[in-house]
C-alpha cells in the first residue's frame, strides 16, 4: 500500500491554508491561519499542528494561491495556478459544477464551466471581497459574523457602492446620520458585494444552473449567499471544504508530482 502523503498550500492575500489528503484523496487535516505578511511562520504554525494530530509523515507539497510564487521558488516547491487548483478541485469534488463564484481575502473571480471555460477575475481594487466587507463592519463597529447576523432583519435595500472602500464609506455616512437602521445597512453591503461581483465580473454571461459558492466570505457569511441567490434568482450550493478547495486542488495537483 502506498503511503503518499500529498500537501496542498493556498497563500492568500490574507490567509494561510493548508489541506494534507492520503493516498486515497482523503481528507486528513484542513486548517487555516491569517498570516498579517507573515506567511513562513504562519505556514510553520500550521503544519506544526498538522503534525500534532496526525505525527510524522512524509508529505509531497504544491504551492498556490495569490501570495504563494515567491514562496514556491524560495522552499524549491512546485507552484500550481490558483484558477488551475480552483478547476481540479471543482472536477474532482463537484463535476456538475456550471459556475463557481469564489469570494476571498481581496480577490474574486467567477469560473463558467459550462460549454466554453471562461475565468473573471477582478483587478487591483478589493471592492467587493473579504476585505471589504471587513472595512464596512469596522465603518458599523461590529464584526463581519455580527453584520451577517444583522442583516438578517433586514426591511430594505440601500444602494451602495461596492467598487471601493472610500466611494461605499461616503455612502454609508450619511444613511447612519440620517438615521438608517444597522441591520438595513448590513444587509446593504452585502448586496453592494453582490452587485460589485455580478456587474463586475460577469458583464452580461449568464450565471446559471449549479452554482456553486467558494471562499471565506462565502463559507462565512450565509446572508452573502442568501443575496446572492436572490440576487440571481438561483439556490447556490457552498460545498463541504468550501473554504479549502484552492489548498485541496495544489494536494490534488501534487499526485502528479
Amino acid at each position: 500500500m502506498s503511503n503518499k502523503y500529498t500537501l496542498g498550500i493556498d497563500i492568500g492575500s490574507t490567509t494561510v491554508k493548508i489541506a494534507i489528503l492520503d493516498e486515497n484523496d482523503t481528507l486528513l487535516f484542513a486548517d487555516y491561519q491569517r498570516h498579517f505578511a507573515n506567511i513562513q511562520e504562519t505556514l510553520a504554525e500550521l503544519l506544526a499542528k498538522a503534525y500534532g494530530k496526525l505525527g510524522e509523515l512524509t508529505l509531497h507539497p504544491v504551492i498556490t494561491g495569490s501570495g504563494g510564487l515567491t514562496l514556491a521558488n524560495h522552499l524549491g516547491v512546485p507552484f500550481v495556478q490558483e484558477v488551475i487548483a480552483v478547476s481540479t478541485s471543482l472536477q474532482k469534488i463537484a463535476p456538475q459544477t456550471d459556475v463557481a463564484i469564489e469570494l476571498g481575502g481581496e480577490d474574486a473571480k467567477i469560473l463558467f464551466l459550462a460549454g466554453s471555460m471562461e475565468v473573471r477575475m477582478n483587478g487591483s481594487c478589493a471592492g467587493g471581497t473579504g476585505a471589504f466587507i471587513d472595512q464596512m463592519a469596522t465603518l458599523l463597529n461590529i464584526t463581519p459574523d455580527a453584520l451577517n447576523t444583522l442583516s438578517k432583519e433586514h426591511e430594505k435595500i440601500y444602494t451602495i457602492a461596492s467598487r471601493c472602500g472610500v466611494f461605499a464609506k461616503s455612502d454609508i455616512q450619511p444613511l447612519l446620520n440620517q438615521g438608517a437602521q444597522k441591520k438595513d445597512v448590513a444587509a446593504s453591503i452585502l448586496y453592494a458585494v453582490v452587485n460589485q461581483t455580478v456587474a463586475g465580473l460577469a458583464q452580461g454571461r449568464e450565471i446559471a444552473g449549479k452554482v456553486v459558492y467558494l471562499g471565506g466570505p462565502m463559507t462565512f457569511l450565509s446572508e452573502l449567499r442568501v443575496a446572492f441567490d436572490k440576487t440571481l434568482g438561483i439556490t447556490g450550493i457552498c460545498p463541504e471544504n468550501s473554504l479549502y478547495f484552492v489548498a485541496l486542488g495544489a494536494a490534488f495537483a501534487a499526485d502528479g508530482n
